[in-house]
Parts: C-alpha cells; sequence; structure tokens
C-alpha cells in the first residue's frame, strides 16, 4: 500500500496519510514520502496550498508500534538521528512556500497532533480529538514544544505538554491552535474551500509573507522591523504587486 497519496484539487495539493489501518501511524516511510511530496509540490508555480488530511477514521495517531519498539532499543545517537527525522519534516513544512493547511478529523494524538501542529493552519471537524499523551509513557513532546510556545503562551502550553490530555477541536479553536471547526458531514469539501481562499490572493505575497512571518520570530523588535522593510521592498518589485497596484489605480 503507498503511506501517502497525491491529488490535486485545483490549485490545491491534497496529502493523504494513506495507513488507515494503522490510525495513520506515522513510520520513516510515511515520513520520507511527505517530505518527497512537500518539495516536489514547492517546485510546482501552479499550487497555492496543500492540505494534509489522513484516510479512515484519525488524522494521525503518532509514532506506531514498530517505531516505539525501535525507540526503545536503540541507541543515544540512534535516536538522535530518529528524532531529526521528524524535525526536519516540520521545519521543511515551514520553508515550503505555500500555505500547508492540517485537515484534522477523528484524532490527531502525540506525534499526529505535532504534525498537525506543525503545519501553517489547521481545520478540523466538530468531533476531532487533540492531544500530546507522551509523558504518560514517559516520553517528551520535545520538537513540538518549539512549535506549540509560538502558537500559545507559556502557562497554557505547559498544561497542554506536560499533562497529556485530550481535548475537543473547540477547545483547540478557542485557544488559537486550530484556525476554524466545520461539521463533519461536510468537512472535505469545507477544507478545500478554506484553502482555496489563496486562489484569491497574491502567491507571491503570501509565500514573502510565510517566511517574514516566522523568521521574525524570537527577534527583538527592532530586527524584526528591518526585516519587514526588506520584505516590503521586495515585495514592490513583483509582478503581482506592480500588477495590482496598476488594477487599483485604473479604479
Amino acid at each position: 500500500m503507498t503511506e501517502l497519496l497525491v491529488e490535486d484539487k485545483g490549485s490545491c495539493r491534497v496529502l493523504t496519510l494513506n495507513r488507515p489501518e494503522k490510525r495513520n501511524a506515522l513510520n520513516d516511510a510515511l515520513i520520507a514520502a511527505l517530505k518527497a511530496a512537500l518539495r516536489e509540490a514547492d517546485e510546482n508555480e501552479g499550487l497555492r496550498s496543500i492540505v494534509v488530511r489522513g484516510a479512515g477514521k484519525d488524522f494521525c495517531s503518532g509514532a506506531d508500534l514498530e517505531a516505539l519498539q525501535k525507540i526503545a532499543t536503540a541507541s543515544y545517537e540512534e535516536n538522535l538521528e530518529d528524532a531529526r527525522n521528524l524535525a526536519d519534516l516540520f521545519t521543511l513544512i515551514r520553508k515550503v512556500n505555500v500555505p500547508v493547511i492540517a485537515a484534522v478529523h477523528g484524532r490527531a494524538l502525540a506525534g499526529g497532533c505535532g504534525l498537525a501542529t506543525a503545519c501553517d493552519l489547521v481545520v478540523a471537524t466538530r468531533t476531532a480529538r487533540f492531544g500530546y499523551p507522551e509523558v504518560k509513557i514517559g516520553f517528551v513532546p520535545a520538537m513540538v514544544a518549539a512549535i506549540l510556545r509560538r502558537n500559545l503562551g507559556e502557562k497554557k502550553s505547559f498544561e497542554l505538554l506536560t499533562q497529556g490530555f485530550e481535548f475537543s477541536a473547540e477547545d483547540a479553536h478557542a485557544i488559537g491552535i486550530v484556525n476554524a471547526v466545520f461539521e463533519d458531514d461536510a468537512f472535505d469539501t469545507a477544507a478545500i474551500e478554506y484553502a482555496s481562499r489563496y486562489d484569491k490572493v497574491s502567491g507571491s505575497a503570501v509565500a514573502m509573507t510565510k517566511r517574514l512571518l516566522y523568521d521574525v520570530d524570537g527577534n527583538d523588535l527592532s530586527t524584526a522591523i528591518a526585516k519587514g522593510v526588506e520584505t516590503n521592498a521586495h515585495a514592490r518589485m513583483t509582478d503581482d504587486c506592480k500588477k495590482g497596484i496598476a488594477k487599483f489605480l485604473e479604479k
């Protein structure tokens, strides 16, 4: 079975985690397939968005049993390399030019919740469930901590990462992890319609905004504004901006 299904819906590239019998648990093959698909999509100038979703009942349940067994018997160096493999996927999502949107149904737990959190945007069904339960087995949701802390305040991040409880899509929306919640029976269509919002805006402007937004994390105010000045000037030189200004002036 192919671990990842790739399909285009207009200008949206849909990547479907395809291990439904394993609740789309992450393994080396699926992570490698996701990386390859993201790099390939990034080279396609006709795409405006990427949606990541899961086949079957769940979005993604985290690492599978085989991966956990490997962790239990691996050396520190082997575990370091394995952790870097997943970390590279999270980093790649932020480097892709177009918005990457997690479309979560069912459960997004552990590494699966980390994958969703690593995406630029998250939409979910009303019945979706989220959680970082790693601490229950002595594990640490370590790479996603850096991303979650950029999404949420210190106290809420601490609570979610150290108590291991599941929480609803409505709760995730209320605290700012989920951007939009849709009804279950209309979710597939609603997720693509949400992604299609990027058909109506400048692709180059979105790409530059994404790069700037993540680049200024951790900068002091002066440095962040200086980077904004450079991005602003570069944006003015793009064809999209020149055409947009001309069209506006014609009104």
